[in-house]
């Protein structure tokens, strides 16, 4: 006798969704968030002079970044790809709106204040606008991309990366541009034609250069030869890779670092806070970080590439290959492999719109694999 003539349908006999199936999180992506953003919480409680407040500010903001990924997570990626244009001009709009009266900081202009409420700063919100928006885009389209459609990419790219780049923005910029350009690289360039772009880009680097601030330039030159200016523009680079070595390879100790707690170490809460973790616990904190990190990285990956829609699987890859470069990048210009831009260490470094972008990019990877499910095999 057979199953259908028992009564019983196909679908009866589908396997029963877990708990985290039906609230659509991964949760051992979830665990490895949590216990990064804890550990962090511990590093910057040395890293901000053992300011109890800065550590209880970031807890909330974390607590309020995994709400919106929880939020986010149980939105369909239909609705991302519908909203995308949306959050794309209201993320140029609000760019624009920096340049015309954003408040000033540390001598660039980035942020948007509502009064009593938030201060924020739009060029984050824009590493989410923009994957989505060239990802709507291509996915609407043949794959690999045509020229016609590459030439549209670009000009979707270049509007916010100019405005970003002059609050001034380099390192924000940057990532911008890549969460987007990875976007076009997954859907399915030849090598030909990566080779062709990589050629044009190398090409512009002397125009980059002719239009970078001066401070950029020092940057660069600076990570060229650090001794050149050991009291000025050298100062950053060399304290944090002395606080890195001093650790060795077990650490100084917890709350124990000098070059951190005699603040010598410059920025040691936020764009620096890897020369606090390197002094403190050596280089096997480092390495402990680096591959939960790592585990991370490869979770969210396999997460993206089981994705069965081609917006999906292009938005999530790119939230994912942006975290990787926000994690080399930050550890390379802090051990002196890179020049300093200014991006903070992922979940770590004090700071709110970041963590909160980030999250909210965890959680529409979480969507995108929940889709996965929904979808018939």
């Amino acid at each position: 006798m057979t199953k259908s003539a028992l009564g019983i349908s196909p679908g009866s006999l589908s396997r029963k969704r877990s708990y985290w199936e039906r609230i659509h999180l991964d949760p051992w992506l979830l665990l490895l968030l949590i216990v990064l953003m804890v550990s962090g919480l511990g590093v910057l409680y040395s890293a901000s002079g053992q300011d109890l407040d800065a550590v209880i500010g970031q807890g909330l903001r974390f607590i309020f970044a995994l709400v919106v990924m929880v939020v986010l997570a149980q939105l369909s990626p239909t609705t991302f790809q519908r909203w995308a244009p949306v959050a794309y001009v209201l993320g140029v709009a609000m760019l624009v709106a920096v340049e015309i009266m954003g408040d000033m900081g540390m001598g660039a202009q980035r942020w948007l204040e509502i009064p009593g409420v938030m201060r924020f700063q739009p060029s984050e919100l824009m590493k989410l606008a923009m994957p989505m928006m060239v990802a709507a885009w291509l996915s609407r389209r043949p794959l690999p991309p045509r020229l016609r459609d590459l030439a549209v990419c670009a000009v979707l790219i270049g509007a916010p990366v100019l405005l970003i780049a002059r609050q001034p923005d380099l390192g924000t910029s940057l990532l911008v541009a890549l969460s987007a350009i990875f976007v076009v690289l997954l859907a399915g360039l030849s090598w030909r034609v990566i080779a062709l772009l990589a050629a044009l880009a190398a090409s512009a680097l002397p125009l980059l250069w002719m239009n970078m601030h001066g401070y950029q330039k020092r940057r660069v030159l600076t990570f060229l030869d650090p001794e050149t200016d050991p009291l000025g523009a050298g100062w950053n680079i060399i304290q944090s890779t002395t606080a890195i070595g001093s650790g060795g390879v077990w650490g100084k100790g917890w709350l124990k670092g000098t070059q951190s707690q005699l603040e010598f170490l410059p920025e040691r809460h936020t764009d620096f806070i890897v020369a606090v973790l390197g002094e403190e616990f050596g280089l096997v904190g480092m390495l402990a970080f680096l591959v939960l990190y790592l585990l991370i990285i490869c979770r969210g990956l396999w997460l993206a590439s089981a994705a069965q829609e081609t917006f999906g699987r292009l938005l999530a890859g790119s939230i994912m290959l942006t975290f990787f470069i926000y994690v080399f990048v930050n550890v390379g210009m802090v051990s002196g492999l890179l020049p300093v831009v200014g991006v903070p260490l992922p979940l770590v470094s004090y700071g709110g719109t970041s963590s909160v972008t980030l999250l909210a990019g965890f959680g529409i990877l979480m969507s995108v694999h929940a889709q996965r499910r929904l979808l018939p095999r």
